[in-house]
């Protein structure tokens, strides 16, 4: 089997001061693993890299290689490069398009959490925010000029929050123009 092209997405990195992981750190801890072609964009935890390993296996793997390496446990949602192409491409019309108006976010979700489930725990200001649920993620707009208004941010005291991860869309496309390369 041939290698193929993912993204890992880690939750809660480089915030606040806290969970401090230099992305020269992080894209030597994935290559001394034996991963390929391992890239770091922003530093917010977006490794792009190559790898043979079965597609199932790699959020355990990468968990923990990442938590015997730095000390503290990560969450990490990996989307294949086809994967990626499809959360854009079946984005809601529209979304993303204008980014003066609205903040755009993708939450990716990591398995066994799905788009239906995370929707019960997503609240939304009537005029304010929008959601749509997708393939392994939700779309989330939020109206800029209201965004402190927003409910988004509720989502962070529930249990499925530890399953997510969110990207705003300026980044989720520049990761796979990056991948498109």
């Amino acid at each position: 089997m041939g290698t193929k092209q993912y993204v890992a997405l880690l939750r809660g990195i480089n915030v606040g001061g806290r969970n401090k992981v230099p992305m020269a750190d992080l894209r030597s801890t994935f290559e001394a693993d034996g991963y390929q072609a391992v890239r770091t964009y922003i530093n917010s935890g977006n490794v792009l890299f190559e790898s043979g390993a079965p597609p199932d296996s790699l959020e355990g793997e990468l968990e923990a290689m990442l938590e015997r390496r730095f000390g503290f446990p990560l969450v990490v949602v990996v989307r294949s490069h086809l994967q990626l192409r499809k959360v854009v491409e079946e984005a809601p019309d529209g979304f993303g398009a204008e980014p003066e108006t609205y903040h755009s976010d993708v939450i990716f979700l990591k398995a066994p959490l799905s788009s239906r489930q995370a929707m019960k725990v997503v609240e939304r200001r009537e005029g304010v925010d929008q959601a749509w649920p997708g393939t392994g993620v939700l779309y989330f707009a939020r109206l800029s000029e209201r965004r402190t208004q927003s409910r988004m941010s509720r989502i962070v005291g529930t249990p499925e929050y530890a399953r997510m991860t969110i990207r705003n869309w300026a980044t989720t496309t520049k990761l796979l123009a990056l991948l498109d390369g």
